[in-house]
């Protein structure tokens, strides 16, 4: 099953927050992930690089650091619910405001803009995390449950799924989220990333 670009978010199977993103593509799959300082970025492998000029939405910053969350995407918007979180504003309004005005990628395919983002913390009082979505018909802000998992993909049901993350660093996380588990049955992977949150934020890139 193709399912586009797939994104999850929540605490994996050790109750730690977690954030992990996976490039699927048919049409652009001479990608990589590349981790840099309290970020990481999607860009065209060498060779590749004039690849934005024929669509300028397959190279983006796919996880970000704010303050004490940490925000991942699929595309451009992750700088946006970023910098609105860093100005003060809540994990749920920066992503639907972020999601609402940049709307749905404008396309071939009207590709959905998929987010979330997460806290860092594993108290219970103080933990948030939100998976949203908007598409050329709806846009979706969805809480997910302390100690739970949930991931969304661009062209798969366009709604949060829960799921058992198993992975517990975040090296071990973007290799999960690339090819095993559930997202073992999803086709075309090019490349992931994730972080996860224990004490500090540790991110990693899995480039086959």
């Amino acid at each position: 099953m193709y399912t586009g670009r797939i994104l999850s978010a929540g605490m994996n199977s050790d109750g730690k927050p977690f954030v992990a993103y996976r490039v699927s593509s048919r049409s652009f799959p001479n990608r990589k992930c590349l981790k840099y300082d309290g970020r990481a970025a999607v860009v065209p492998i060498e060779g590749f690089e004039k690849d934005i000029y024929k669509n300028a939405y397959i190279s983006y910053n796919s996880i970000k650091i704010v303050d004490d969350k940490i925000v991942v995407s699929n595309g451009s918007q992750t700088d946006v619910i970023a910098d609105k979180i860093g100005v003060g504003m809540n994990i749920r309004d920066a992503m639907a405001y972020s999601l609402v005005t940049m709307d749905y990628e404008k396309d071939d395919y009207n590709t959905p803009r998929i987010a979330a983002a997460v806290t860092s913390t594993d108290k219970e009082d103080e933990y948030e995390c939100y998976i949203g979505i908007v598409n050329d018909n709806k846009i979706l802000v969805e809480k997910v449950p302390y100690g739970e998992a949930a991931f969304i993909s661009t062209y798969g049901s366009q709604v949060p799924d829960k799921v058992d993350f198993e992975a517990k660093t975040s090296e071990g996380a973007a290799k999960y989220i690339f090819d095993e588990g559930t997202f073992a049955n999803y086709e075309k992977p090019v490349t992931s990333c994730a972080a996860v949150f224990d004490g500090e934020w540790t991110i990693d890139v899995y480039n086959p």
